[in-house]
């Protein structure tokens, strides 16, 4: 009995390897194109700031008759000082400075804790209106705030809060309340609502989903809109000046409207009052703008 010869094992042919392209060089220039544009932007957004910078330490006959650029190019050979500074100071911008502070960090918690639970209701909560509701407060972010120094001046005229510090708190948070509560329930939006369904049945109140669930995951929201509004009321000069005016409770912004005087004769006290006005928002931001840019985009793209 014979065995049966194997059939003849045809070869598989191996795939032809395709040739290694090369990647375009136009990614690369792009790269290096963006990163020259955004360099050159920046180092031309910061000139007027060094030079600002530079001004402040100079005495006023240097400032006066020479420009900032002398004293960055021989920096050994020109004369520095602190005489504008102690002036600044010395003239109540360390008072106004103090003020800031109390009005500018209330009036930027206050809204923020509204605008949170309000957001919340509009977000998870069912109520009748709530859609027609959140249009309306949305509208209002067109409403110029000038239209409203009038009527709040005579509301506050008749509980005598003019010239003080809750009249700017209840003006500020009036005023930054409708962004904050876009902005707030933008982002709410985007928490699942399978997360407070399981604490709903664990037997949690709108109140503790809202306080330990809702706020701690809302944080970079939060930060955006206190940088926002935080700057905001820090650099007001309007509002400050028709609900507060000058005195004690004056501010830094209307401080240092005051140091040039009536002629802009010390134009020159500008530049240190200037930066010391400006140091607080500059420790706001670098300690919190890695929430800022999670926050603005929050709910922009889904999936």
């Amino acid at each position: 009995m014979s065995s049966a010869t194997p059939a003849p094992v045809t070869p598989v042919p191996s795939p032809k390897r395709r040739p290694k392209t090369k990647r375009p060089k136009i990614q690369g220039s792009a790269n290096w194109l963006t990163r020259l544009i955004v360099v050159t932007v920046v180092v031309t957004f910061l000139i007027p700031t060094i030079g600002l910078f530079i001004t402040s330490f100079r005495p006023r006959v240097d400032s006066t008759s020479s420009g900032w650029w002398t004293a960055l190019f021989s920096p050994f050979d020109a004369e520095w000082t602190l005489q504008g500074y102690r002036e600044v100071l010395d003239a109540g911008m360390g008072n106004a400075f103090i003020n800031s502070i109390v009005i500018a960090v209330p009036a930027t918690l206050i809204p923020l804790l509204i605008a949170a639970m309000a957001a919340y209701a509009f977000t998870f909560m069912k109520f009748p209106g709530r859609d027609v509701i959140f249009l309306v407060v949305v509208g209002l972010l067109v409403v110029p705030l000038q239209v409203a120094f009038i009527p709040l001046l005579q509301l506050f005229g008749q509980f005598e809060l003019v010239g003080t510090f809750p009249a700017v708190w209840l003006a500020h948070t009036g005023f930054g309340m409708p962004l904050a509560i876009y902005l707030l329930r933008t982002y709410m939006a985007t928490v699942p609502h399978s997360l407070l369904e399981s604490a709903q049945i664990d037997g949690a109140s709108h109140f503790q989903i809202f306080w330990r669930l809702l706020l701690p995951i809302s944080v970079p929201a939060l930060a955006s809109f206190a940088i926002f509004q935080f700057l905001w009321v820090w650099n007001d000069l309007l509002v400050a000046l028709l609900f507060v005016g000058a005195g004690e409770n004056e501010t830094v912004t209307l401080r240092l409207s005051s140091l040039i005087g009536q002629y802009g004769q010390r134009w020159d006290l500008l530049a240190p009052g200037a930066f010391i006005s400006l140091s607080l928002p500059l420790i706001v931001f670098l300690f919190l703008q890695r929430y800022f840019v999670r926050g603005m985009t929050a709910g922009s793209v889904k999936g």
